[in-house]
């Protein structure tokens, strides 16, 4: 091993070149130049929270390992690989509570809509394109099959996800605030965009490798944001479970099954739910106020 860091463009060297991660794919997968991954890292520029914040994702790491916190009863480390090709940041000038319609293609519109009616499994080529309003062949000029369709509708939600979370965290001024904030962002994000969550929650079991493995790996890193709020709201006192990895799972399951039962059309809006779930989050894991 070498010599431990002594500043933080150290440390986030120390840490990206323990993930095998080259500045050129670092910086593509925080979203910034390599000059500019090559200026932090050798201190010829600020960074700011968010930035830190941002870096600590894609690292699988926390902010307070890269700026040299150490927590007085510190817990063991859990690995947190790093996940690519999902944005740090939201479109522009699009809060996290803000959902327009979708910008997507007659084929993946119609592939989504057929994925929530009949399964992945019950849907053809033929009736995508007859949803669509184009010929099969137009369909396939698009798309080379409907595994393809699956993963792309998969990748949709999670870089949405990755973003609104990441926003909505970035939000709070404490550790038990960015829980609360996080937890109202999936509840948001599940209720908003049901039918993309339905299929994330429902045909999962239907992606073919190495996709599989790369989606749920995005998955649990958007857990993971989650499980690290908790711990350090646990650590700074405001929370009192004793089971927060527990909890966290709980928490996540409940805001993913919104999808099976949420109906825009319902006694609650997306808004009063994600609220109340974010309510319901805080008391499951013991807040204090």
């Amino acid at each position: 091993m070498g010599e431990p860091a002594t500043t933080l463009g150290d440390a986030i060297r120390t840490a990206r070149s323990a993930c095998a991660l080259s500045v050129r794919e670092f910086a593509r997968r925080l979203g910034v130049s390599p000059a500019t991954v090559s200026a932090i890292e050798n201190g010829r520029t600020g960074v700011s929270v968010e930035r830190i914040r941002d870096i600590a994702d894609v690292l699988g790491t926390t902010v307070g390992r890269l700026v040299g916190e150490q927590p007085s009863s510190p817990a063991p480390p859990v690995p947190r690989p790093p996940v690519p090709d999902h944005p740090a940041t939201a479109p522009s000038g699009l809060h996290w509570r803000t959902f327009p319609p979708l910008e997507i293609d007659p084929v993946l519109a119609a592939a989504i809509g057929a994925f929530v009616d009949t399964g992945y499994h019950g849907a053809t080529m033929r009736t995508l394109a007859h949803r669509a309003g184009m010929s099969v062949p137009g369909v396939y000029h698009h798309y080379r099959d409907k595994q393809a369709l699956l993963v792309r509708a998969l990748d949709l939600t999670m870089d949405e996800l990755h973003w609104r979370v990441r926003a909505a965290r970035n939000e709070g001024e404490s550790a038990v605030e960015r829980v609360a904030l996080i937890v109202e962002a999936l509840a948001l994000y599940h209720t908003h965009r049901r039918a993309l969550a339905f299929i994330g929650a429902s045909e999962m079991r239907s992606v073919e490798e190495p996709d599989r493995s790369r989606i749920t790996e995005s998955r649990n890193h958007v857990q993971y944001l989650l499980d690290e709020q908790i711990d350090a709201a646990v650590q700074d006192g405001s929370l009192t479970t004793v089971h927060p990895r527990d909890a966290g799972r709980a928490i996540a399951t409940m805001c993913t099954s919104l999808p099976q039962w949420f109906r825009a059309d319902g006694p609650s809006s997306p808004e009063q739910i994600a609220t109340e779930y974010a309510r319901f989050a805080l008391d499951l894991l013991g807040h204090t106020h």
